[in-house]
């Protein structure tokens, strides 16, 4: 364990968290009109702030409102204060940009080693860190996070497979840092290359996440490589990576002295108990050129506070779902990807590469999954092929509700990521439905 309030009493936490919480609403207040504007709407002072259950009266914030702040709008620090900033492709509209301080770059890096010390990397650990580099937070965070524990740090990046299947195997990496989709398609290449991925490697455990990925995927990860999965949660509007880690236990804690989480009804807004599934919120309260309260994420999931068997008494969180804004409605039915993927990892003689294709028939939604078989798979013969395609149907009507059309395809004709994957191609968004 890093940090010894990992495992605090959870009255010191939350005393904690209401000093900071205080500081960062005053800081708000009186240094951006907009949520000074935000706060008199809603009726509170920061100084009315007396404990943790006031949070819910505080107003939200969403990308949109970074967005047409951009690029500065928000930011507590005058420029002279700002070492490090970092932007969202932009590719749905404006980026959204993020600042950072000194103090934190600090809380970046303790929040990184903090997530590196769930497997207990350390100095003599080779780190791989195959994150994009640049203005995506996913690269520098794993690259700091992985120095201030002491380990040595490849910076790979995405892309060049193969010259960085060498180099982990050349150098003796220990710790792979990637995303799922990523990770998966190095173990695919590693064995084209002739390598196996479970014995000619020193890998040991990998750092995954910037994406949803099933238990199924996650499962299939470890199995490939044969090393520990820890899982990786955050978002460059509160941090970068850093924001929740997963315990060998498979619990993803939020490091909540620095960010303190809320799930509520992505539709009233209201905030949920503990063990409801909802929309993810985060309030930073240690951050000070781009202090946000109650940041809507869209991401889905539940948090709980039962004790861990790791020690920590942080509460933790399910892996993500989806994001409610990545959420596909077929026909009135929700349907998630991650839904999709925990159908197929479960079947045999498929990959876990996929794309979800949804189009309109009519006034009708229609749904299309395109799944690669595996080699072996052509051996069976053309009945094996369509056996495997009728189950595969079936299992998604039991999972999702509705009818999904499978498609098999051959091995390695859907396109790969060298980041995150694009699993969904929404043809009623181009017809402007």
């Amino acid at each position: 364990m890093w940090n010894n309030i990992e495992c605090a009493p959870k009255e010191e936490i939350e005393a904690l968290q209401l000093r900071r919480l205080k500081e960062t609403a005053r800081r708000v207040y009186h240094l951006v009109p907009f949520y000074r504007e935000r706060f008199d709407e809603a009726g509170i002072k920061p100084g009315e702030i007396k404990s943790l259950e006031d949070l819910k009266r505080l107003p939200f914030t969403t990308k949109q409102d970074l967005r047409s702040h951009y690029p500065f709008g928000l930011f507590t620090v005058p420029m002279d204060q700002v070492v490090r900033i970092h932007s969202s492709s932009g590719t749905t509209g404006k980026p959204t940009v993020v600042g950072y301080t000194r103090h934190d770059m600090e809380v970046w890096k303790e929040v990184m080693a903090r997530t590196m010390s769930m497997a207990d990397v350390g100095p003599g650990d080779v780190c791989n860190n195959a994150y994009g580099y640049g203005l995506f937070t996913g690269g520098l965070g794993f690259h700091y996070g992985a120095e201030k524990v002491g380990a040595a740090v490849v910076p790979a990046s995405g892309g060049f497979t193969k010259r960085q299947l060498l180099l982990m195997k050349d150098f003796g990496a220990t710790v792979l840092c990637s995303t799922p989709s990523f990770a998966l398609h190095m173990a695919e290449v590693a064995r084209d290359e002739g390598y196996d991925p479970r014995s000619d490697f020193n890998l040991r455990v990998g750092f995954f996440g910037a994406e949803p990925a099933s238990q199924g995927l996650r499962d299939a990860l470890s199995d490939a490589w044969d090393i520990l999965y820890i899982e990786a949660y955050g978002l460059s509007e509160i941090i970068g990576p850093g924001v929740a880690a997963g315990c060998p236990h498979g619990n993803l804690h939020v490091f909540e002295d620095h960010f303190i989480p809320e799930v509520i009804d992505p539709d009233t807004g209201e905030v949920l108990p503990y063990g409801e599934e909802g929309e993810l919120v985060f309030t930073t309260v240690t951050k000070q050129a781009l202090p946000i309260i109650r940041y809507r994420t869209r991401d889905i999931t539940r948090l709980h506070q039962e004790p861990c068997p790791c020690g920590r008494t942080m509460v933790f969180m399910d892996s993500v779902k989806g994001r409610s804004d990545d959420m596909l409605i077929v026909n009135g039915v929700n349907v998630f990807p991650s839904q999709v993927e925990h159908v197929l990892t479960k079947m045999e003689g498929i990959t876990p590469n996929y794309v979800i294709i949804v189009d309109k028939k009519g006034v009708l939604d229609k749904l299309e999954v395109w799944v690669e078989v595996d080699e072996n798979i052509f051996a069976d013969g053309l009945g094996a092929l369509e056996e495997l395609k009728r189950r595969l149907q079936n299992e998604m009507l039991n999972e999702l509700y509705i009818n999904v059309r499978v498609k098999l395809v051959e091995p390695k004709t859907l396109e790969r990521s060298m980041g995150k994957a694009k699993r969904i191609i929404d043809k009623r968004e181009a017809e402007g439905m």
